[in-house]
């Protein structure tokens, strides 16, 4: 079979392939966010390690030319789909162990980069079996099922271990339950791509191998770090979600945190719902009209009102931090913000694809996507830091206030109005 393609119609497989790539991406960067604050870590600690697990997605261009090189990416994927049950399996069990936190954090580290190579294989993949008019029709559908994986896990996933935390009135076990059921729906998934993926003739070891030959890592590397103004550049994509990357690694534990220590004290399945499912509900909305509204102005005409509306939401947890509202006002608040974010973080990625133009623009949208990845690390490693010296209503001004120095540099990026047609 290894020469021979298999006719599928991209409908049987692009959706579940981006719904596994999901899944296990909310899981390690923000399920593990909440499951150890309800396991009794502290915010500083949380933080901290917890930014780490970004670190595979920063570097993932690094071995990127080895999924190029040794076998398929039908085998890749099916491999990390495989380990990553494994993976999440081990999680599952970690913690019910007394020392549950290191070594769990350890499981999630070593998914985080089978999860990262997942995504190599599978973005490699889908660019394999589609034709360009495929690739630009399902870019939206496979951007949706992501999107809906994301529901599944922060959403779905934690309201389900709240609902058996009531019920067992055992939090490890209830997490142990909900993080195995994950594991279970990537081992049906799996099962199911075995038995449907195709094999493209184009997707072969020795293919890859000459291109990998004839187009030299460090000319790749390089070649991206020559484009004009590559200083703006790295500012504009390391400092733009600054503030926000901040708040996301505080946001749900603020949720759940009790009065007394600051937080608004919801429940885990309230934070299920508001967070993580209507939030993500509202982030996606925004981000389909930031497209729309991209499409029709351009991008230039665009950015700048865009980033305003990605970070001036960021205030009404300046709000909630100093008022405590009730639930009932929770649940707009936290969705215009993240309608925000969703609208405001279109933009972004729009420009990361009009900079990543060229001979080697696929390679060149994996280094900016890294260094988005840097960019969403490092203010994570010290937000629980800053929240613990300085309590949430002042951690939440001091977010409101790094959101400028991300500003700053949209008005030194290259952008040619000719470009401004682009979309997502």
């Amino acid at each position: 079979m290894k020469n021979q393609t298999v006719s599928r119609s991209p409908w049987t497989f692009i959706p579940t392939l981006y719904f596994a790539s999901g899944v296990p991406y909310i899981i390690i960067n923000t399920v593990s966010v909440i499951f150890y604050k309800k396991l009794g870590i502290n915010n500083t600690q949380i933080a901290l390690w917890t930014s780490f697990l970004y670190l595979p997605w920063v570097i993932k261009m690094l071995w990127a030319p080895i999924v190029d090189t040794y076998s398929t990416k039908r085998t890749w994927i099916l491999g990390t789909q495989f380990a990553m049950f494994c993976s999440l399996g081990l999680v599952a069990f970690c913690l019910q162990l007394p020392n549950f936190f290191f070594v769990s954090l350890a499981a999630l580290t070593i998914g985080a980069f089978i999860s990262a190579t997942y995504d190599i294989a599978t973005d490699g993949f889908y660019l394999l079996t589609l034709n360009p008019a495929q690739q630009a029709f399902f870019s939206g559908i496979r951007s949706l099922f992501y999107r809906l994986a994301v529901i599944f896990g922060s959403g779905f996933l934690v309201y389900l271990a709240g609902q058996l935390e009531v019920s067992l009135n055992n939090i490890p076990l209830s997490w142990t339950l909900a993080i195995g059921f994950s594991a279970l729906v990537l081992a049906i998934l799996f099962i199911f791509h075995r038995l449907i993926l195709p094999l493209p003739e184009s997707d072969s070891q020795l293919q890859d191998k000459t291109l990998t030959e004839t187009i030299p890592f460090w000319t790749v590397i390089t070649s991206y770090f020559q484009q004009e103004k590559i200083g703006a550049i790295l500012a504009f994509i390391l400092l733009y979600r600054f503030g926000e990357a901040m708040l996301v690694k505080l946001a749900s534990l603020f949720l759940l945190d009790k009065p007394e220590l600051g937080g608004l004290g919801l429940s885990t399945s309230d934070v299920g719902l508001v967070y993580g499912t209507f939030g993500v509900i509202s982030l996606i909305i925004g981000g389909i009209l930031g497209g729309v509204v991209i499409s029709k102005y351009g991008l230039k005409k665009c950015l700048f009102p865009m980033a305003l509306a990605l970070n001036l939401p960021n205030i009404f947890y300046v709000y909630m931090a100093y008022t405590k509202p009730s639930l009932s006002l929770v649940y707009p608040l936290v969705s215009l913000e993240q309608f925000g974010y969703g609208f405001g973080f279109t933009a972004f990625s729009v420009y990361l694809m009009y900079i990543s133009q060229g001979e080697y623009k696929t390679s060149h949208f994996a280094i900016s996507t890294g260094i988005m990845a840097l960019g969403m690390m490092v203010p994570g490693l010290v937000s629980g830091y800053i929240q613990a010296k300085f309590g949430y209503p002042l951690f939440f001004v001091l977010v409101c206030l790094l959101t400028i120095p991300g500003m700053i540099p949209l008005f030194f990026i290259p952008l040619n109005e000719d470009n401004k047609r682009q979309t997502t």
